[in-house]
């Protein structure tokens, strides 16, 4: 049975089990709904059994050799796959400025964290891939046991991820990508490719690109290792099942008809907005980052412009370019009036 069908079934016993708001003391009326299918591990007939088959059709789905579901966001699968390939005293190459999940994880593990820098693009402001030359001679100079890599970057940068993996396999290192914002690519070859196939740990967050809900993520495997007992160490004994189901029907949608569709849809849109907005500038490797600049106009003047006059609030800006996200949710009307302000600038 399916996390999904699991939680369709209605629950006819009296409940003296947590949580304890019983399915039926609903004290925040907008979330109702999903009081109704908040269960514990006592109130259905093996919830576990359910989560581990939903999580082997996502790994067929994906190829790869183990795909957990992750509640508490990319940070959980970050800080297992680092307790899982690395022990004590070992030394971790990370990006400067990465995420601080990838130094916490490091600390956690109680290994040596060596950092490596990222060129930036002076003329959009934002850090460029990560240099293959460069790790490599990081390789030669450290006896490095796990290598951690951005891609792609917050503002769609992608690296060269299979020959990063072709020079960590060369130095017997482990690779772990952050794949957070590439949630989107294991179902299209329009967009990059993706590391889940490659690396030898992939996290992913659903919730950036996907549609999926705050804070859901996946940890994908396709070493000989097992992230089991580390995600034992970091997660919950007590997880939410809604959330759980949703991860499971979020990779199916993904992987459906009208998930890929859809995915397509707003691929055409966003090819369509960068040919027609020629007044604009655009950059990276993901076009679903709408990493822009306008000439004669900074990154935080774009920015003001777009909230104050047209109601439109971007992700992320820096002093040069703007960057406005898009995901699964994205809709044609609202690429529309963003396409108009941008010519209107």
């Amino acid at each position: 049975m399916s996390l999904v069908k699991l939680l369709k079934k209605k629950n006819k016993k009296i409940l003296f089990t947590t949580p304890s708001h019983a399915q039926k003391n609903i004290i925040y009326k907008p979330l109702k709904s999903l009081y109704k299918i908040d269960i514990s591990e006592t109130d259905a007939h093996n919830p576990t059994e359910a989560l581990l088959k939903a999580q082997e059709r996502a790994r067929k789905i994906y190829k790869t050799n183990s795909t957990s579901f992750l509640t508490n966001g990319s940070t959980s699968g970050i800080i297992a796959a680092v307790l899982t390939c690395t022990n004590p005293g070992e030394k971790v190459l990370i990006w400067r400025d990465s995420h601080p999940c990838h130094l916490n994880a490091v600390r956690l593990a109680g290994a040596i964290p060596i950092y490596y820098d990222v060129e930036i693009d002076e003329e959009w402001g934002v850090p460029l891939e990560t240099s293959c030359k460069m790790i490599e001679n990081y390789l030669n100079a450290y006896d490095i046991k796990t290598l951690i890599v951005t891609s792609p970057t917050y503002e769609g940068i992608v690296s060269d991820i299979r020959k990063l993996k072709a020079i960590c396999e060369k130095h017997n290192v482990y690779l772990i990508v952050d794949e957070a914002h590439g949630a989107l690519y294991p179902f299209s070859e329009r967009l990059p490719e993706s590391a889940t196939q490659i690396a030898d740990f992939t996290i992913q967050s659903l919730h950036k690109t996907a549609g999926g809900l705050n804070p859901t993520a996946l940890l994908h495997c396709n070493c000989n290792l097992k992230v089991e007992k580390a995600l034992k160490m970091i997660n919950t004994t007590s997880p939410s099942y809604p959330l759980l189901a949703s991860i499971e029907e979020n990779i199916n949608y993904l992987n459906s008809w009208w998930g890929k569709r859809k995915l397509d849809q707003l691929l055409d849109e966003l090819e369509i907005l960068r040919e027609e907005c020629n007044n604009c500038e655009f950059f990276g490797d993901d076009i679903t980052k709408i990493l822009v600049r306008v000439p004669e106009l900074t990154g935080p003047e774009l920015s003001e412009i777009l909230f104050e006059e047209f109601n439109i609030e971007d992700e992320k800006t820096n002093e040069k370019s703007t960057m406005l996200l898009c995901g699964i949710g994205t809709n044609k009307k609202n690429l529309h009036k963003l396409k108009n302000a941008l010519l209107s600038l």
